[in-house]
C-alpha cells in the first residue's frame, strides 16, 4: 500500500457539528490521497458512529484511558499503511494538506515527520492566527517552545511505532513527547503553506489548562536533556513557559474579540 495515509480521529460523539466539519475535512483529501480514516469513540456515541460511518470511516472502540491511548488505538488499527495523520474532532484539514506534506516526505530520505503551518481557528471557523514557524520549529523543539502542530502532522508509521507510540502519562503533550523521541531517529521537514487548522475555544485541552500544559512541557524537555545541561535548563525554560503562556492570551484575547465584533454586527 505505497503511501497510503492512516488518519486517526478520536472523539467522545459530544461535538457533531464540527466532527462533521473534520469529517469532510478528511473526505476532500480522498481524491488525490490514498487514505483509511479510523475513528475512535465510545461504543455509547451512537450518532457520532453513524456519521463517521457515512464518511467511510473504520470504527475503533475507545479504550477508556485517555486521549494518547484512543490514539494508540488507532494506530494500532494499522493495515499496511505507510504514514499516520492525527486529527481532533474540531480541527480541520485544510484542501491537499495530506498530498503536500507526502511530497515533502518524499523528497529528503529518512524523514519521520513532515508538517506545515497550522490556522488557529474560533467556534466559527475563522482564523485567529497561524502558525507559521516552518523549519525553527524542528529546531527549538527540544529546547525551545512546541510549534509543530499535531493536527495535520504526517508522521511515517514504522518510526511512529518504533518509539513507543504516544505517552499515556502525558495527557497534555503527548505529541511533544513523540516528536522529541522521533527526532533521535530521522528528519523533519516543514512548509509554511497551511496544512491543518486548530479550533481555540475554552474546553480544547491544552487551552482550558494552560499552566498545567507548560509545566508538564518543562518536564518532558527535561527528561530528554542530560548532565549539566540539564541541571541548568531552568534558566531559560522558565521564561520559555511563561512567554508561551503568555502567546496562549493573546490568541485567546483574539478569539475573544471576534466573537465581540461578531455578536455586536449581529446584534446591530
Amino acid at each position: 500500500m505505497v503511501d497510503a495515509v492512516l488518519v486517526v480521529l478520536p472523539t467522545l460523539g459530544r461535538r457533531m457539528e464540527s466532527l462533521r466539519d473534520a469529517l469532510e475535512s478528511v473526505a476532500a483529501q480522498r481524491a488525490e490521497v490514498n487514505l483509511r480514516l479510523v475513528v475512535v469513540l465510545p461504543v455509547a456515541a451512537t450518532e457520532a458512529r453513524s456519521l463517521a460511518v457515512t464518511f467511510g470511516a473504520d470504527l475503533v472502540d475507545d479504550p477508556k484511558r485517555g486521549l494518547a491511548a484512543a490514539m494508540n488505538a488507532g494506530v494500532a488499527a494499522r493495515s499496511g499503511e505507510t504514514f499516520y495523520v492525527g486529527l481532533g474532532d474540531d480541527d480541520l484539514l485544510r484542501p491537499h494538506g495530506i498530498k503536500t506534506l507526502i511530497g515533502l516526505a518524499s523528497r529528503r530520505e529518512n524523514t519521520v515527520v513532515a508538517y506545515g503551518a497550522c490556522d488557529y481557528i474560533d467556534g466559527e471557523s475563522r482564523i485567529i492566527g497561524t502558525n507559521r514557524v516552518g523549519k525553527l520549529a524542528s529546531i527549538v523543539l527540544a529546547w525551545g517552545p512546541n510549534l509543530i502542530p499535531h493536527p495535520g502532522a504526517l508522521i511515517n508509521l514504522d518510526a511512529l511505532e518504533k518509539v513507543g507510540g504516544f505517552a499515556e502519562d502525558r495527557p497534555y503533550t503527548m505529541d511533544l513527547d513523540a516528536f522529541l523521541r522521533l527526532k533521535r531517529i530521522g528528519g523533519f521537514v516543514s512548509t509554511k503553506e497551511s496544512v491543518s487548522a486548530f479550533r481555540w475555544h475554552a474546553d480544547s485541552l491544552t487551552v482550558a489548562d494552560r499552566k498545567t500544559s507548560a509545566t508538564e512541557a518543562l518536564d518532558v524537555k527535561r527528561n530528554y536533556l542530560t548532565g549539566p545541561v540539564r541541571k541548568i535548563s531552568l534558566i531559560w525554560l522558565g521564561p520559555i513557559s511563561l512567554a508561551t503562556l503568555a502567546a496562549g492570551e493573546i490568541v485567546s484575547w483574539r478569539a475573544r474579540r471576534l466573537s465581540r465584533q461578531s455578536h455586536n454586527g449581529a446584534a446591530g
